[in-house]
């Protein structure tokens, strides 16, 4: 274990667009019991990122690290940490959406939300993983209960959840209509869409019907409207978790589901995700990489909305 007591981080004094991220010193933090400390190698950078930074969101307002994707090498365990030692590589989702600060060379992380990373791949794809994986795993399989043979659409396929979750609706079996501009469709194809949807010059709920699971991305109207492209007893998940009480009157009077959620930290999730990249049916597409330095470029370039995949920070 090094010696030394300090850590880089990007950090905030006050809420506003990238220009208030900075690099700081901060003290190096301590596992506690059940936690490892894991020094970070690669740290996925997603739109709730810059929503907290912007609005403070959940978190209110700073001084605060964001970064909830982490991948690296477990530095030290604490006590009751049974699953880890000192130089096992893992990866995982921080418990969103309090225990935020990945964005740093290290943090500590409750151990139940890590797993092993797959030895195929590197911390940079490991790292842009968790948070868009898991969202999608519990969209789709848990909620939803996607099953092979149903039909999948997947809003903005193209983007950071979006086009991880059209690889685990394909794993599932499922038949994917994924929405994108159209340069993005060969991409689509390529990652396993079966019909991809140009959202500007078609409207997705007029051109799409007898579908069984929607994944709605993108929130507000999206979510009413997607209600009706559903066969009876089919379901809309939102990972927007909030909106008007129109989206669930209207799913009651069409005799469909309506369901908003958070994704959550998840040990049997990260397996689940573990196992997918393990058998080559999971991989993300890294947009940009960038040192933890110039989180703010990243920052930058997320908020403009038309990356396709994910945009990581590395801290070597």
């Amino acid at each position: 274990m090094s010696d030394t007591k300090t850590m880089r981080a990007v950090g905030q004094d006050t809420l506003g667009g990238p220009e208030v991220l900075r690099l700081i010193e901060l003290e190096r933090p301590v596992p506690r019991p059940n936690e490892v400390l894991v020094r970070v190698r690669a740290a996925g950078v997603n739109p709730t990122d810059w929503k907290h930074r912007a609005t403070g969101r959940f978190l209110g307002e700073p001084p605060f690290v964001l970064g909830w994707d982490v991948s690296g090498v477990v530095e030290e365990t604490g006590v009751g940490v049974a699953l880890f030692r000192p130089g096992d590589e893992v990866f995982g989702m921080l418990p969103y959406p309090f225990g935020h600060g990945s964005h740093a060379e290290y943090v500590t992380v409750p151990a139940r939300a890590l797993v092993r990373k797959p030895a195929g791949i590197d911390h940079t794809q490991a790292g842009a993983l968790p948070l868009v994986s898991l969202t999608a795993w519990q969209a789709l399989v848990e909620q939803a209960g996607l099953r092979t043979g149903q039909r999948v659409l997947i809003h903005a396929a193209a983007g950071g959840v979006g086009h991880v979750a059209v690889q685990i609706a394909k794993a599932r079996g499922a038949y994917v209509i994924g929405t994108a501009s159209a340069g993005k469709h060969d991409f689509l194809r390529g990652i396993g869409v079966d019909e991809p949807v140009d959202y500007r010059t078609t409207d997705v709920t007029e051109a799409v019907r007898d579908v069984d699971v929607v994944l709605d991305t993108l929130g507000g109207d999206t979510s009413v409207r997607s209600l009706r492209v559903l066969r009876p007893g089919g379901v809309v998940v939102s990972i927007v978790p909030v909106g008007s009480g129109e989206f669930f009157e209207e799913a009651d009077r069409l005799g469909v589901r309506a369901v908003r959620m958070l994704v959550d930290a998840d040990h049997y999730g990260m397996r689940a995700v573990a196992e997918l990249v393990e058998a080559g049916q999971l991989r993300a597409t890294i947009a940009g990489t960038f040192p933890l330095a110039e989180a703010a470029k990243a920052h930058e370039l997320g908020e403009t909305g038309h990356t396709t995949g994910k945009l990581v920070l590395l801290m070597d």
